[in-house]
């Protein structure tokens, strides 16, 4: 099985060998090979052999499946527990692996492997999937995510078995525990309880909830500000990128555990019924999962509609970038607040951490922000007509976890409609690489215009 996806990650790079040729440009090559994996993902689960009822899902279903594993949301059609055989559930698997790293690292890995050259295509390419601003040292950068990524996701797996093996026996408990840590550092949201009731059985377990927590939030930060704290150790000496990802992370995951807690210690639905030390684990687990994790401990669509709007605009911001998390990412919202505080003190510049961010961030921050809420509104005014049977709130939920790639919903998921799918897939697969196709196509515009016309300056109301 390992072996058969990996000969078509080997199919993917030739593709990507023979398009060196071509004008494509590398972010052109990255969505193109986003789609091929969730294609050929697609086809695999659409086969009888994939589910227990020896039928097929039907393509429809199979693509949306695969797209939200590639894409590491966690929106299912169906119960990945109970509906998919070994096989289906092994293929969902390394898909959300090849998603959460991106094709391109398991393309090196594979490459790494086979001993095969990495050309300077596939590096440019390989820049632009990791964010970096130099092609110098991505493959060495894609060594180290892999690395990390295996080491992480392999004490995540041990410790989860010492809950899991008891539970489920020692075959059954390791597939268990390897499968969730996976799913939980990509981000992906994915689980085998059962039921759909993702990890709501463990609401109350402190072994469970911290694991998973501890790697969602490591995925979620960005393997760029793990490699740097593990090097320069100190905050001080940080980059201004990892210092703002570390202490917006910070503070978005301290204010979600107060309001969430506030908002359901007395909800009958949720929080009301568990322990103490179960108040405090469930407000600390969803103040983590809307960073795009996409798992659970409370029931989602039992929250207070407070709740569930406040968790909507955590899932919009996501994590942060060069990670396993999707949304719009911490760092651009960052740089966004950081601009609207400079604007109000009547700053010039937008100052953080005693350093002047460029202007041309800046634009792109704020391209991004806009883009990303046009693209929600469409989609959300979309499924209000081809989804007329729910709600707004259901609706406008289901949108935002989409795009964040995040994988929470309020239950509407099975019941959407041929087209409501597939509009939810185009905007899985649009939150996974969108935000970086734009940033990207921006940069390129940039470096082909600057300088050929500068109009003269006017001024324009605002506000």
């Amino acid at each position: 099985m390992v072996i058969f996806i990996l000969s078509k990650l080997n199919g993917v790079i030739k593709i990507n060998r023979r398009l060196d040729k071509s004008k494509l440009h590398p972010t052109q090559i990255l969505v193109l090979g986003f789609a091929t994996v969730i294609l050929i993902g697609a086809l695999l689960l659409n086969l009888p052999i994939a589910s227990k009822s020896g039928e097929s899902i039907g393509f429809i279903n199979a693509l949306f499946t695969a797209t939200s594993a590639v894409c590491v949301t966690g929106l299912v059609v169906v119960d990945t527990g109970t509906y998919w055989t070994t096989f289906g559930q092994v293929v969902i698997l390394l898909l959300i692996q090849i998603g959460g790293l991106g094709f391109m690292t398991m393309g090196t890995l594979f490459a790494l492997i086979v001993g095969k050259k990495i050309t300077l295509k596939e590096r440019l390419v390989m820049q632009e999937a990791l964010n970096q601003f130099s092609v110098s040292g991505v493959v060495r950068l894609a060594k180290y995510i892999l690395i990390t990524t295996f080491t992480i996701e392999g004490i995540g797996a041990l410790l989860l078995s010492i809950r899991f093996i008891p539970l489920y026996g020692f075959g059954k408990g390791v597939g268990y525990s390897i499968f969730h840590a996976i799913s939980a550092f990509c981000n992906a949201g994915f689980d085998l309880i059962g039921k759909s009731r993702s990890l709501t059985p463990f609401a109350s377990d402190p072994l469970i909830n911290i694991v998973v927590m501890a790697l969602i939030v490591l995925g979620g930060i960005g393997f760029v500000v793990i490699l740097e704290v593990l090097q320069k150790r100190r905050f001080a000496r940080l980059s201004l990128h990892s210092k703002l990802a570390i202490s917006i992370t910070g503070i978005l995951l301290f204010l979600g555990f107060i309001v969430i807690l506030i908002l359901e210690f007395n909800n009958p639905y949720t929080m009301k019924d568990l322990s103490a030390e179960g108040k405090l684990l469930s407000a600390m687990f969803h103040s983590v999962t809307p960073r795009t994790a996409g798992f659970n401990t409370l029931p989602t669509d039992k929250l207070t509609t407070a709740s569930i709007f406040f968790t909507i605009v955590l899932m919009f911001i996501g994590g942060s970038s060069a990670g396993t998390a999707g949304g719009v990412k911490i760092t651009t919202a960052g740089v966004v607040a950081a601009t609207i505080v400079s604007v109000i003190k009547g700053n010039d510049d937008t100052e953080m951490f005693g350093r002047r961010v460029a202007r041309d961030i800046i634009n792109r921050s704020l391209a991004i922000i806009g883009l990303s809420m046009g693209l929600v509104v469409v989609v959300t005014m979309l499924l209000s007509i081809t989804e007329s049977s729910h709600s707004f709130i259901e609706i406008f939920f289901e949108t935002v976890s989409a795009f964040g790639t995040v994988g929470l919903s309020l239950g509407i998921t099975s019941s959407l409609t041929s087209i409501g799918k597939i509009i939810i897939s185009l905007t899985m697969f649009a939150g996974r690489v969108g935000p970086l196709t734009i940033f990207l196509a921006l940069a390129q515009r940039k470096q082909h215009h600057k300088g050929i016309v500068r109009y003269p300056e006017e001024k324009v109301i605002v506000g």
